[in-house]
This record gives C-alpha cells, structure tokens and sequence, in this order.
C-alpha cells in the first residue's frame, strides 16, 4: 500500500522506472524458501530484503522461513516456493534423483556448521567415537547440518544408524534442547553455537566457520549457503534470475565491508537471540566463511561430492554431473554491475 501510494504521489520520478523493470522481469513477484533465516548462514539472504537491494533490482520478493534446509527445498519441489537459499549440496543430492536443480549465486564458502558435544551429558567426552548410541541434535533432519554430523561420524568410522538424529530447529529450541540436556550433541549455525558457547553449553569438535578448518574437514572448497533453482525456472526467467543474482552479490560485498554495528542495525531484533553482544562475536567468527563475491569455486562441486558420497551409499556409482550443478554466468554479470557493491 506504501508502495502504491509513493507510485501515485510522483509518476513521473518513480513509476516509469519501476514499470520498465517489471517489463524486463518474467516473474518480478517471487518466493523464496530458506531454511533458518535468522542464522548467519543466510545472512545476505537478510542483507539483501533489509537493505532494499531487492526491490532495486523490480523484485517482489516473499521469504518463506522453515525449520531447516530439506524442507525448504521440499517447498520448491512441490512448487509453493520458486527459489531455494540453501546449502549447496543439495543441487547435487537431488540431481542423483532425477531432479535438476542449479545454483546461481552464493552466500558461504564454507558450511560455517560447528558439531559440538554437550558437557553434562557427555563430561568424559574424548573423541568422535564417543557419540555411538547418543542423539545429535540438527536443524531438520536430511538439512546440511545432517549432512555435516553424518560426515564427521564417517570419518570416526561411525553409521548414520549409530546415532539418534533429532530436529532441533535453528533458534531458541536448539539452545533449550542442548541446556535441558535433550541431546547430547548438536550440529547447528550461529548465533546458537555462539550463545552455546559463551555459556559454557558446549564442547566444540568440529568447527566449519574457519575456512581453512573446513576445507581441511572437506578436503577442498566446500561450497555453502547460495541460492539455487530448478533448471527450468532458471531457463525461463534469466533476466528475473540475473536481478536476484545482483542483489545477493550487492549483499555479500556489503557484509564484507560492515562493522558489528552495521550488522545490528540491519537485521531484525528477533535475530540477536536477546543478547546483541552474542550476535556480535558470531559475526565476527564466522564472516570469514561469508563469500565476498557470489562466485562459486571451480573444485567446490568436487567436494560435495566426495561429502555426500561418504555419508549416502545410495550415491557411489552415480555418475554426477558437476557443472551442471552450478554456474557463475550469474555472479559475475552482477560482479561487473556492482564492482564494489
């Protein structure tokens, strides 16, 4: 209504430009699913509807928020939503279902997921090994925080079937799960690791914010957070997907470039967890492993890979088709528009 009535105030400063952007879109009104939204994860996902670079690029754009990853991705699949912000591998997982999907544009380069183990249940915790038989707490079971348990039990020769995995959700549930000692591990995101952690609440095992930590975990770039879509979608609206590539890219330069008080200005109060100065150091821990350009690494999709295929023995012998998972045509048009966001 705002909107309408600034259009009629002054056609001639604001209503030609706007209607000559929604010509050049196929689909200016748009959903997008997420998976958390409040984690620093999707951070320029946030960045990017608070800062009004949507709108600037014609987007209409509706942010639908779910527990976790898969069922974001479910949204896509059954068509409630049109564009996925979610982790990466998934565009590969479902490719070996017969599903194409493609990235375009990224938030992380790294998972930025941090497993850690809950002092008061687990007190003689001394190695990976140790969680045989407990529950792990993720985001929504099949989410990348699941993924990112299952490859850190593989490694300690552990099964997915040794564990109970539970759906803690990404907010104010995890920290309630882990505190009441529901769970005796979790696999989750900032601000909950943070808060977590600086109450005493958790033993970190492993922690994917350090990009040379994940990419040791990994062995290689593990592509994160990034917006993807069905193949088809991106095929039929490449001017709409160009405009969403930009204003993510717009997104992760400014991130690059904000202090912590920036930070707190543009995200919802709901985000800080109720203690800002908690939101504050998981930003700084994990802005490293923030991308900077929106641009995918070329051996990231191989990484995935060997991640997935680790932890699925559905997956050994399907013959995956890594480029088709990704493309940077996208990011870097928006790169040459934005050079500095």
């Amino acid at each position: 209504m705002q909107r309408r009535t600034l259009l009629l105030a002054a056609p001639g400063l604001l209503a030609a430009p706007a209607l000559v952007r929604a010509q050049a879109l196929e689909k200016p009104k748009l959903t997008i699913a997420v998976g958390g939204k409040n984690l620093l994860y999707y951070l320029p996902l946030t960045i990017a509807e608070s800062l009004g670079y949507f709108k600037a690029e014609g987007l209409e754009v509706t942010i639908a928020d779910f527990a976790g990853g898969s069922q974001a991705l479910r949204a896509v699949v059954g068509g409630s939503a049109d564009v996925v912000s979610g982790a990466f591998e998934h565009t590969l997982n479902m490719q070996s279902k017969g599903q194409p999907l493609r990235a375009f544009v990224l938030q992380g380069r790294a998972p930025q997921i941090v497993l850690g183990v809950n002092p008061k249940t687990l007190p003689g915790f001394k190695s990976v090994a140790d969680l045989k038989g407990k529950k792990i707490g993720v985001t929504a079971p099949g989410s990348s925080t699941n993924v990112m348990a299952n490859f850190v039990l593989a490694k300690a020769g552990l099964k997915p079937s040794d564990v109970s995995i539970i759906g803690v959700g990404a907010g104010n549930g995890a920290v309630a799960a882990m505190r009441s000692g529901q769970i005796d591990a979790i696999s989750n995101l900032d601000p909950v690791i943070t808060l977590l952690q600086r109450s005493g609440d958790l033993k970190v095992v492993s922690d994917t914010r350090v990009v040379a930590e994940a990419d040791k975990v990994f062995g290689g770039p593990m592509p994160a957070g990034c917006l993807y879509a069905p193949v088809p979608f991106i095929e039929k609206n490449p001017a709409t997907v160009q405009a969403l590539a930009n204003a993510m890219v717009r997104a992760d330069k400014w991130i690059q470039a904000a202090g912590p008080g920036d930070i707190i200005k543009a995200v919802p109060e709901s985000y800080l967890l109720g203690d800002r100065a908690v939101y504050i150091d998981a930003f700084l821990a994990g802005k490293g492993a923030l991308s900077p350009d929106g641009l995918f690494p070329d051996a990231g999709a191989a990484t995935a890979v060997r991640a997935l295929k680790s932890v699925d023995a559905a997956i050994q012998d399907f013959k995956f088709d890594l480029g088709a998972a990704f493309t940077n045509e996208f990011a870097k048009k928006a790169n040459a528009k934005y050079p500095k966001g």
